[in-house]
């Protein structure tokens, strides 16, 4: 039978030194995403398997193998690459993922976390609608990795809400126009909460007038509904809470008549893939969802195998994207 490799071979094929790999299976969320997927791919080519992944874990219990990835909505386009890093991390590391959808509910969402906690070593939560109170419960029950919120009492990751909100608020203002509207999100929306703030307050060291319709579900539908309060708005731009709602007020205010961008200018978040095919194309704040996904995953496997908790959370940056959707304001031309 031929050696076991090491930590050190892993090391070797991945060009690093050996406390990157170390590092990269306990804290996952502190090594470059290249770096830690070069790590993952030479250790599969090597056959090496973490010791983590083969004991038992603290306390004693038999490790399940399995992490519970609870998203909002599987229909939500903003989830879908999320989840495909979250598969990739779980695969790499020899897991299960167990995938729940909980419809935007927090009552659902409470009762779906609660039956799976006894399955799975850890559990992943992306927009978590449930109140700070039942997610501290949680946490004290099993590993608990939040994307999309912030708690202290367990482990988070974030996408950079108040630098791609100021990044859209900059465009906006230096394309003349001076008032915008917010389409907000879910009433329960951690994100939602924070990109208002960051809006209003970019607004106020710009000179801007911002104003906030909804709450709304973050679906196009939703959007739809929305349209004819921002057609009546006394606005020329909009900046919605996410993609998805964005490209429904964009094709509602078509259905009146209204023209995007001539008309209004309306920016989205998130930049999911169907930005490029709506016309005119969306012009957005681009986060890391693959990344957020597959380090959410990551990190919850190495709190599940004895990692300890950061009560840091980790910021990934964002990114203006700008395409057709937004265009110099009418009245400042």
């Amino acid at each position: 039978m031929g050696r076991r490799p090491t930590i050190y071979d892993v090391a070797r094929e991945a060009g690093v030194a050996a406390s990157t790999v170390s590092r990269a299976y306990a804290r996952p969320g502190r090594v470059n995403t290249g770096t830690a997927r070069r790590i993952f791919d030479a250790a599969e080519r090597l056959g090496y398997r973490s010791d983590r992944l083969d004991g038992r874990h603290p306390g004693g219990r038999s490790p399940s193998q399995a992490i519970a990835l609870v998203i909002a909505d599987v229909t939500n386009p903003f989830y879908g690459e999320i989840i495909k890093g979250a598969y990739e991390a779980a695969r790499r590391a020899g897991y299960q993922l167990v995938l729940s959808h909980t419809n935007e509910s927090p009552e659902e969402e409470r009762r779906t976390i609660e039956r799976e906690l006894a399955h799975v070593d850890g559990v992943v939560i992306a927009s978590s609608r449930m109140s700070d109170s039942a997610l501290r419960t949680m946490a004290k029950q099993r590993p608990v990795v939040l994307l999309n919120r912030i708690l202290p009492e367990a482990s988070c990751l974030v996408n950079d809400n108040a630098r791609g909100i100021r990044r859209a608020t900059e465009h906006l203002g230096a394309l003349g126009h001076v008032r915008i509207l917010y389409v907000a999100g879910p009433e329960n929306s951690w994100s939602d909460g924070t990109r208002w703030r960051a809006l209003r307050e970019a607004a106020a060291e710009l000179d801007l007038d911002v104003r906030r319709i909804g709450p709304y579900e973050p679906t196009v539908l939703a959007g739809l509904g929305a349209a004819r309060r921002v057609a009546r708005a006394d606005a020329t731009a909009v900046l919605a809470y996410n993609d998805a709602l964005a490209i429904g007020v964009m094709k509602g205010l078509r259905k009146l008549g209204v023209a995007v961008p001539e008309e209004f200018s309306v920016v989205g978040f998130d930049n999911i893939l169907l930005d490029e095919l709506v016309e005119p194309a969306l012009t957005t704040v681009a986060a890391p969802l693959y990344r957020m996904g597959l380090t959410g995953v990551h990190t919850c496997i190495a709190l599940a195998q004895g990692a300890p908790m950061t009560s840091t959370p980790l910021v990934l940056p964002v990114r203006l994207v700008v395409r057709r959707s937004t265009a110099r304001c009418r009245a400042a031309a």
